[in-house]
């Protein structure tokens, strides 16, 4: 059996790993250390939650730990990029318990946070800087750090920052790193345009990858439920109920449907929280605080949380909106049926989502097992009465809608029992069609 002994790291980590109870290196852990310790340039492609931290982070606190000095000054000797305030918290505080007791300086910078507080700390130069791209150009503008001595450069989840449109502050921060550092490169996906970047990004790289771009953990148990849009709220309490006291963790499309669905679970009932890119940084820590501690049970997001929610509790994923890119669904289902658990994700299809749904299978390689309802099929839409008329085809999905709009869903009324004083009840429905699964 491989063990972390055999990898070539600081007699420090390997005390620190025992004490956390890591003793076996996980497959992307196990292929990419040697590399990096040896100084090659990397490119990374592994499922969400198989371990790429310390994959990158160990060889990297190793060739630190070997320099036996402080850093300058305003100095930063690694730098590792992160798409979201929440994945670079998750890099940071995994890095520091990996090199707890080692003379090695670890700061982490991201939006939302005093910047004349990030300024001061890394004036007197660090070992190894975990940031988000904005807040970082933010203090180089300063002149509160500079990157001329950085000889390690990592960026993880690098598809996600290209999805959410930092390759430009990519390229403006990596023109002023030196030609000569080492590169890692982590994803779990491989988009035409990740590719691009990292022939851009890294010198003749060791490629590893240990699982299919785009390919779920096997332990995910996954199902799909169609049903219609205003139906979608007393489904997700109907699913959440039946597993009282697991956490779970609920992704919707947009900020304002994230904070209005939280509300909406809240009178019914469900210990909730919502986090997205509108909340603070400390009402976006305080939630996922109460989180991790169990006192909230069902966190809502929007995909600002799929890369950097790293909860080994949680038990299940509801896509309550299937997203716009596919890549994004193995994320969001990545955050359970982690730390070698079982998961389950569940997936709310829509009559307008059939597209999406499509999209994710095709980007997976498999059909996602039905749980509930019956598929949505689309309707040929009428021809005008008359040319010229103003009547215009119905081009949607399914049944035309009658004039006026599709009515709003009223969850309180699929529930016979009373409501409670001063709130909504919650509902007790059956959906036609549903059945049991494993995914519920």
């Amino acid at each position: 059996m491989e063990t972390f002994e055999n990898l070539g790291l600081a007699p420090i980590l390997l005390q620190n790993l025992a004490g956390l109870g890591l003793v076996k290196p996980t497959p992307i852990q196990e292929q990419g250390i040697p590399h990096i310790v040896r100084g090659r340039d990397l490119l990374g492609i592994a499922q969400t939650g198989t371990g790429k931290t310390a994959a990158f982070g160990l060889p990297m606190l190793t060739r630190i730990i070997a320099y036996g000095k402080r850093p300058a000054p305003k100095t930063v000797r690694a730098l590792v990029l992160a798409p979201t305030r929440e994945l670079a918290t998750q890099i940071h505080d995994n890095l520091s318990a990996f090199a707890a007791g080692a003379p090695v300086r670890i700061q982490r910078v991201v939006g939302g946070a005093s910047i004349n507080v990030q300024s001061e700390k890394l004036a007197k130069g660090t070992d190894v800087l975990i940031a988000t791209p904005g807040r970082l150009l933010d203090l180089l503008e300063r002149r509160a750090l500079v990157l001329s001595e950085t000889k390690y450069l990592v960026l993880d989840e690098a598809d996600q920052m290209l999805d959410i449109g930092f390759i430009h502050a990519l390229r403006r921060i990596a023109r002023l790193i030196p030609e000569d550092r080492q590169t890692m490169l982590f994803s779990a996906t491989m988009p035409k345009l990740m590719e691009e970047l990292a022939q851009s990004y890294l010198q003749d790289p060791v490629r590893v990858e240990v699982a299919p771009p785009g390919k779920a953990a096997e332990k995910i148990e996954q199902g799909v439920h169609f049903t219609t849009q205003g139906e979608k709220a007393a489904l997700l309490a109907e699913y959440v109920a039946k597993h009282p006291g697991e956490l779970a963790v609920v992704f919707n499309r947009t900020k304002h449907g994230s904070d209005k669905l939280a509300t909406l679970m809240d009178k019914w009932g469900f210990s909730v929280a919502a986090i997205h890119g509108n909340k603070s940084q400390n009402a976006r820590e305080r939630a996922l605080s109460a989180f991790r501690a169990g006192e909230v049970k069902l966190l809502i997001a929007t995909d600002v949380a799929a890369r950097g929610l790293d909860i080994p509790e949680v038990a299940h994923v509801y896509n309550y909106d299937l997203p716009n890119v596919p890549e994004n669904y193995v994320h969001r289902i990545g955050r359970t049926a982690r730390a070698g658990r079982n998961g389950r994700a569940v997936a709310f299809c829509g009559p307008m989502e059939m597209d999406e749904l499509r999209a994710i299978e095709k980007a997976m390689g498999a059909r996602i097992p039905v749980i509930g309802g019956e598929p949505h099929i689309a309707v040929a839409a009428p021809t005008p009465t008359r040319p010229g008329g103003n009547k215009k085809p119905h081009r949607g999905r399914g049944p035309k809608p009658a004039q006026g709009g599709a009515p709003k869903a009223n969850p309180a009324r699929a529930n016979p029992a009373k409501a409670s004083a001063g709130g909504a009840a919650r509902p007790r429905r059956r959906t036609q069609g549903s059945k049991g699964g494993a995914a519920a």
